[in-house]
């Protein structure tokens, strides 16, 4: 399974998931250092990411937490861009995780290969903006509007996600975007069980024969379990890792510990395949002819 990303394919292997990395570029995330971060250190995190194995560097310049109200596109979007630009000239993959047209457009322009839009394909435009930069799209389950602290009524979360991923994934066909990656969204609108649920039935989700991506680093789940606070959940955050490597579809997971993810599944393959004399440590991406 290849995943195009403007002009680079990454090969998605069932098993051996890639590692999506992230940079926060925002005053304010629930799991990283708090206040404002400047643009040589965040495009220092990223080129970090990469060098431990992140096939893409996600950037996102507005933090997710519910108890924060929006910023306005040009804030979002003059925050992600500088990073965007250092990134990508430094060759780094980069997507950027916005669910708005204006800063997704800006991102874009900027470089981005992908746009990681955490709200459902709430505004088509995003699916449009990506078919127009040959760039990838990750469309996200969620019966929630973005910033908003609410759960869905699901009679069963599962089949909810299925169908609502079907629906948009054919909407962003329509509009053009060959590449797609769907993500269940864990803890998007979902209690704590619902979110496991997923992860424990998430082979179901193979039936749409698109790569899915795991947002699964120190979600709310993770710490239910452990009763860690969010900075404190990578090392549970790798115990979330298995029902990805059982999947006959390629995947994504999207981590803030690159280095802990990377040898856990080098450390798992190698035992898995002795034979092997080098663990294979991260996809590689190639330049499309």
């Amino acid at each position: 399974m290849k995943l195009r990303l403007r002009d680079y394919e990454l090969e998605l292997t069932p098993g051996r998931p890639a590692l999506m990395g992230i940079v926060n570029a925002t005053p304010d995330s629930f799991s990283d250092s708090q206040g404002a971060k400047g643009v040589d250190e965040l495009v220092a995190r990223g080129l970090q990411l990469a060098e431990d194995g992140a096939a893409i560097v996600d950037v996102g310049g507005e933090s997710g937490r519910t108890d924060r109200d929006a910023v306005s596109e040009d804030l979002e979007a003059g925050r992600v861009v500088p990073v965007i630009e250092g990134l990508v000239a430094e060759g780094v993959t980069v997507s950027v995780d916005t669910w708005r047209a204006g800063p997704a457009r800006a991102a874009l322009s900027a470089g981005a290969s992908m746009v990681n839009d955490v709200s459902g394909l709430s505004d088509p435009t995003l699916a449009e903006l990506c078919a127009e930069h040959g760039a990838a799209l990750v469309i996200t389950h969620t019966r929630v509007k973005p910033k908003l602290k609410d759960y869905g009524d699901f009679d069963d979360v599962v089949a909810d996600v299925v169908a609502f991923l079907g629906q948009r994934l054919e909407t962003a066909r329509e509009l053009g975007v060959h590449d797609v990656v769907l993500d269940p969204g864990l803890d998007l609108g979902k209690q704590v069980g619902e979110s496991i649920e997923i992860l424990n039935r998430l082979s179901e989700l193979e039936r749409l024969g698109m790569p899915l991506l795991l947002a699964i680093s120190r979600k709310d789940f993770v710490g239910s379990i452990t009763f860690k606070r969010p900075a404190d959940r990578d090392s549970g955050t790798l115990g979330a890792i298995e029902p990805a490597l059982e999947l006959g579809v390629g995947s994504l997971l999207r981590v803030h510990d690159v280095v802990g993810a990377r040898d856990f599944l080098a450390v798992r393959d190698h035992l898995r395949n002795p034979n092997r004399s080098v663990p294979l440590l991260a996809p590689e991406l190639r330049r499309m002819a």
